[in-house]
Parts: C-alpha cells; sequence; structure tokens
C-alpha cells in the first residue's frame, strides 16, 4: 500500500472488501487507524460523475484514517472493480442505491459505530448524499465537495450548442437500451469544445491529475444520463438534512456554482458553507486539497467525536 501526502502508512490500514447492492458487488476498500480500540466512526466516500476511487479519493480516506476515522470508499456498479453489466452504465437511481446499501453495510462492519456514520460526497456524489442522508436521519454527518445540487443551474450554464450535441447524445443512447443494445457512450469530462458532460480544459486537465501518472483513466459514460441531469435537483431537499452537514465551494467553479450551494446552506437547519481558492477539480490536489481535507477533519472531529 502506497500513502499519499507523505502520510507514515503505520498510521493506517487498509483492506479490499466488497457489499452487495441490487445483485452486483460494490468493490471497496476499508480504512482503518492503526491500533484503534473501540467502535469508531466511518466515513463513506464515492466519486463524481464517470469517476473511481483510485482518483484521489484514497488520499482522503488515508488522512480521515490518521486522523482517527473509519473509512469505507467504494466504486459504482459498472465503474472501477465493482461488477455490472453495461460497463460504464451511469443511473441516478442506481448510484443511490448503491450509496444506500454502502451506508447499510458500514454499520455491520466490525470496529465501527453504527450510530456514527458520515456521508462524503464530491461533484455529482455531492448531490447523491444529500438525498442519501434525507430520507435516513440516523446518518450523524455530511460533506459536499464542489457538490452538483441543482441540475437546472447547470443547465442553463451550457452553451446551446454544446447542450443541443448532447441531447441528441442522450436520445441516441436511450434508443439503443429500448433496442436492447449496448450504451451509446461519451466522456464526462473533456477538452473546451468537447462533446462531454464537462468541457473545458480546466476540466480535462483537473480529471486527469486526479490519477496516478501512466494510467489514463476512461471518462467514458452512458449518454442517457445527459437527459436527466437537468431534473436532478438535490437542493430541493435540503431542509431534511437534519444532520451537521459542511458544503464546499469553488471560487471559481463554474461546472458547479456556488449558488445552489448558498441556497442549500439556507434552507438546511445545520449547513455550514466554506470557499477554497479554485475551480471544480481544484481540491483533489495541491493548497486547495490541503484546506478542504483539514477542513473535513475539524468538522468530522466536532461532530462524531
Amino acid at each position: 500500500m502506497t500513502a499519499h501526502n507523505d502520510l507514515p502508512s503505520d498510521t493506517f490500514h487498509r483492506a479490499d472488501v466488497t457489499f452487495p447492492s441490487q445483485g452486483e458487488d460494490c468493490a471497496a476498500w476499508l480504512y482503518g487507524p492503526a491500533g484503534a480500540q473501540g467502535p469508531r466512526p466511518c466515513v463513506i466516500l464515492a466519486h463524481g460523475l464517470g469517476a473511481t476511487r483510485t482518483g484521489r479519493l484514497d488520499a482522503f480516506a488515508e488522512r480521515f484514517a490518521a486522523a482517527g476515522f473509519n473509512a469505507l470508499v467504494f466504486d459504482y456498479r459498472y465503474f472501477g472493480d465493482s461488477s455490472g453489466q453495461p460497463r460504464h452504465l451511469t443511473s441516478i437511481k442506481a448510484q443511490l442505491r448503491d450509496w444506500r446499501a454502502a451506508v447499510d453495510f458500514a454499520r455491520r462492519v466490525p470496529g465501527v459505530d453504527p450510530a456514527r456514520i458520515a456521508l462524503w460526497g464530491t461533484s455529482f456524489s455531492g448531490g447523491h448524499v444529500v438525498l442519501t442522508a434525507a430520507e435516513d436521519p440516523a446518518v450523524a454527518a455530511v460533506i459536499s465537495m464542489n457538490p452538483f445540487l441543482d441540475g437546472r443551474t447547470t443547465l442553463f450554464g451550457t452553451p446551446p450548442s454544446q447542450a443541443l450535441a448532447l441531447g441528441w447524445a442522450g436520445l441516441r443512447d436511450t434508443a439503443r437500451a429500448v433496442l436492447n443494445r449496448a450504451p451509446h457512450l461519451v466522456p464526462a469530462v473533456g477538452g473546451a469544445g468537447a462533446k462531454a458532460a464537462m468541457a473545458s480544459t480546466e476540466a480535462l486537465e483537473g480529471f486527469r491529475a486526479m490519477f496516478p501518472a501512466g494510467s489514463p483513466p476512461s471518462t467514458e459514460v452512458s449518454a442517457r444520463i445527459l437527459l436527466r441531469l437537468g431534473h436532478y435537483r438535490p437542493v430541493t431537499r435540503a431542509t431534511r438534512v437534519v444532520c451537521p452537514w459542511l458544503l464546499q465551494a469553488g471560487t471559481t467553479d463554474d461546472i458547479t456554482p456556488a449558488g445552489p450551494v448558498r441556497r442549500a446552506v439556507a434552507r438546511a437547519p445545520r449547513a455550514q458553507m466554506s470557499l477554497y481558492e479554485g475551480g471544480h477539480f481544484s481540491p483533489y490536489t495541491g493548497a486547495a486539497f490541503e484546506q478542504v481535507v483539514a477542513e473535513q477533519i475539524r468538522f468530522l472531529s466536532e461532530h462524531l467525536r
């Protein structure tokens, strides 16, 4: 096991585990602090649109484990090391069910305190954790980093030509689903002007920077998800998130702008907001990473101890 950020590897341990979700197996890493005694809180993490746990989620989990928390980091079915066919099938409903399965699994893990479960989401999963916590009042804390909270805001910010191209791709994939054919795939991330869900030079470079050098990731997702993004609005359930909730937004993030974050904070009873300098992919590396992960550990320490 290689530790990130110069952390001593003897400050935590990691095991490969799987848990079931509707007949498929979700692959996960289970982290724990070295030498911990008694039940500990557990932070559950999953990535955003088209990404997998190897995209720097291990760096966050290592920090959490070194700080005394358990952490469960999983891939959605159809992605990464999890099972499921066809590959890259992207379904909001399926991913939300995977989140519920992850929570159920974590609560049964020896050494985990089932009353102290926290959800950690980023980008697309930053919205998933909202709906998961809204349906499960026993969740103890939530973190949403650069969260996708309002698809309507994202849709209105998409250039018309790109929106049209993505809409046609979504219709093509939907037709293939009706005919029981393999999905029509599009990149989740692409360069400026690309037919991708997130298209900019910053987005493409930032996405690649999350993954190990020499291991370029696949960014493909089934295009049918593009027809559903505009209707996905976790911000409308913010009032039902009754636990402490930390929302972190980038000052120059044009993929998931801060407006919906501010609306969520105004609606949720125990929400707090912080800003980091940079765009959508800044908090995974460098100075922004150090800022957001330190804030997250302080938040978890305050609410899960």
